[in-house]
């Protein structure tokens, strides 16, 4: 690749074989040293106004990744650019046309009005003082916070927090803006409202680079995504294209109570399945079971669970996170 001359790439986000090690130390007795590999050897590029997930389960890289994008974490080897400046040699320059939002409750003042919290940063930020009342008007208006933003932040929801983080994070007209896991902790109502957010934001131009764990939000949301697995980019493209990597298979979902580890390694070992995931939501399980298509699993899958309490029961075409799980196991 032929790097461009500094602020003049076309890519927003570019990254070069970056890699991230850390030494840890464990034992007592006898201290052993050794060395971990977060990210190994990770490419992408990122078009200026895309919007583009970066998803992985957790511990494959994604915010070791993100952090070193935004010059929090110094990369190991390889290189990364923002808009055309060097992360390492171009600090300065990098983080004067990034934002970065965080999912959770941390960044914050509660006991200020949601105003007042944004006039702080921007003056944090170096927002010049005749352009601060417009600039945060403007973006009480795009997360949808107008009539509340002199209410205390402590009686806000989680959602509305987690818009005026995304507020918080535009405050300086960043050209990139990185979301890691925007939606964590806030309930379906919420999340559908920071989605509509996120679309308008992306709508205006900004590049956003999102990470989550929610398959529905990345499909509904990204012009492209990456998969990172094991620290390296296993998959990568639209969302269509990566639901590709699950055709010629059925899905068969289950929800059920109590079903021991033994039924679960049986259905993995049944003819024609290829994955079998399981998520847990309180006391009910939701087993999902890829076969190839021509290959009908449904009896023999509710076979193995015969004495089990059983819920709901779908037999359906693979979704994008169907793909992801394929995609992830195969790592």
């Amino acid at each position: 690749m032929h790097s461009a001359p500094s602020g003049s790439s076309d890519h927003a986000i570019e990254a070069v074989g970056l890699r991230r090690t850390y030494r840890t130390r464990t034992g007592w007795l006898r201290p052993r040293n050794s060395t971990v590999e977060a990210v190994r050897e990770v490419d992408f590029t990122v078009r200026r106004g895309e919007l583009f997930g970066l998803l992985g389960p957790n511990g494959a890289g994604k915010t070791t990744t993100i952090k070193m994008l935004n010059t929090l974490l110094i990369p190991s080897a390889g290189s990364a650019r923002i808009c055309g400046f060097d992360v390492v040699r171009q600090t300065r320059e990098v983080r004067r046309r990034i934002g970065y939002v965080f999912g959770g409750d941390r960044g914050l003042y509660d006991r200020l009005s949601a105003l007042d919290n944004l006039r702080y940063f921007a003056e944090l930020y170096g927002v010049a003082p005749r352009d601060q009342r417009r600039r945060i008007g403007e973006l009480l208006d795009l997360v949808g916070l107008t009539g509340r933003e002199r209410e205390r932040v402590e009686g806000y929801s989680r959602g509305m927090r987690q818009r005026l983080h995304i507020a918080r994070g535009l405050l300086h007209s960043p050209e990139v803006l990185f979301l890691d896991e925007p939606s964590i902790g806030v309930d379906p109502v919420a999340a559908r409202e920071l989605r509509r957010t996120v679309a308008d934001l992306a709508a205006t131009g900004t590049t956003v680079l999102l990470t989550t764990h929610y398959m529905a939000e990345a499909d509904e949301l990204c012009d492209r995504i990456a998969v990172i697995a094991d620290g390296r980019i296993q998959a990568l493209g639209t969302p269509a294209e990566l639901r590709q990597r699950a055709d010629g298979r059925r899905v068969v979902e289950v929800e059920a109570y109590g079903v021991p580890d033994t039924a679960i390694s049986a259905l993995r070992d049944l003819p024609g399945v290829r994955e079998t995931a399981v998520e847990t939501r309180g006391a009910l399980q939701v087993l999902t079971v890829q076969s190839d298509a021509h290959v009908d699993v449904q009896g023999d899958v509710l076979r193995e669970l015969a004495g089990i309490r059983l819920g709901r029961v779908d037999s359906r075409e693979p979704t994008l996170e169907d793909a992801y799980v394929a995609i992830v196991n195969a790592s």
